[in-house]
């Protein structure tokens, strides 16, 4: 009975001779905290055993936003100084996953990298759902066991 189960369930391409390689993403999100790239080495040495597995690794950049003052009035940003941020926030995340793309090539792990700009917390998980990540890989926010539980954000 198991195996006609398991041969109900198989998919028509697994009945041929030609094996099917089903690959695996994981996503690992990275930014400038050495818990990231804790995360990232753990999932390295943890989780890649299989040369059909994909590592996506993803940063996002919160936008940039003028400042507001509440007793006065709206400061705007001039394009050019809008533009240097855009600029400096970019090369930011080009350098963090320079490093973290140096690491997966020390274990000879192909990796792809994303940058995206918003709210971390949303565009991690909508970057995982879209892409169909099969894992989602993050670090710990680095606050402590006391610190965490009094943490309202």
């Amino acid at each position: 009975m198991e195996a006609e189960t398991s041969a109900v369930n198989a998919p028509a391409s697994a009945a041929s001779d030609t094996p099917v390689t089903m690959k695996k993403m994981i996503m690992v999100a990275i930014d400038e905290s050495e818990e990231s790239f804790y995360a990232l080495k753990w999932a390295l040495d943890n989780l890649i055993n299989d040369p059909s597995i994909i590592i996506t690794l993803i940063n996002v950049q919160l936008p940039f936003t003028p400042m507001v003052y509440p007793a006065g009035p709206v400061v705007f940003a001039a394009p050019t100084v809008f533009e240097a941020v855009k600029k400096g926030q970019h090369e930011n995340a080009t350098r963090i996953l320079s490093r973290a793309l140096h690491l997966c090539k020390q274990k000879m792990v192909k990796a792809e990298t994303l940058i995206l700009e918003g709210d971390p917390k949303d565009k991690i998980c909508q970057a995982a759902h879209e892409l169909h990540a099969d894992l989602l890989v993050v670090g710990s926010r680095g606050l402590g066991k006391i610190k965490s539980k009094f943490s309202f954000q």
